[in-house]
């Protein structure tokens, strides 16, 4: 199986149906609106947080900037149990739901879920570089040091999300829209 931190995109084998439900056309699809802009939506919004917190971390490392602890806990805290939640939902109700409708595709889903188990190791490196940089701000040290080991873990996880994120939508948008399936 492909790993996550290695894919360049999903497996040829896996894009059977994205040939005929390429990206370019989803939004014209009449299946589009709804689930499926949605659930895009919600991927775009896990890439737009990751730059922000990336932000903040590198303003505290590059400008000692103030360090607001509240905001990086706002961000990080939306990402990681957003995240979470949304893995949860997808690995307990849409996938099963998905693989069983659209069967010659259910290998991708365990790369999927996979993939979740790897998010999942990062998202926990995450939780714990934050907690140091706000722990370092709470004990009145400076927390540049703190804060450059978050943006280590930030810059490879931003690319390991988006490759995941991806190589999702290329699998479940063409089925949803082939199918017509719904929640």
């Amino acid at each position: 199986m492909d790993e996550l931190e290695t894919r360049e995109s999903l497996p040829e084998a896996l894009r059977i149906l994205l040939a005929d439900y390429p990206r370019d056309g989803w939004q014209a699809h009449p299946r589009f609106h709804g689930l499926t802009s949605y659930w895009l939506d919600r991927h775009l919004g896990f890439r737009r947080l990751l730059p922000l917190l990336q932000d903040r971390a590198r303003g505290i490392i590059e400008r000692d900037a103030e360090p607001e602890p509240q905001m990086l806990v706002r961000l990080a805290g939306t990402l990681l149990n957003d995240l979470h939640g949304h893995h949860q939902v997808e690995d307990h109700h849409y996938f099963p739901l998905l693989a069983q409708t659209e069967p010659r595709l259910e290998q991708g889903f365990a790369l999927l879920d996979a993939d979740h188990h790897t998010l999942d190791a990062h998202l926990h490196a995450l939780a714990d570089r934050t907690n140091a940089v706000l722990k370092a701000l709470s004990e009145n040290q400076p927390p540049r040091e703190t804060a450059a080991r978050l943006d280590e873990a930030l810059t490879p996880f931003a690319g390991f999300l988006d490759r995941h994120l991806s190589d999702e939508e290329d699998l479940v948008v063409p089925i949803i829209l082939h199918r017509a399936v719904s929640f």
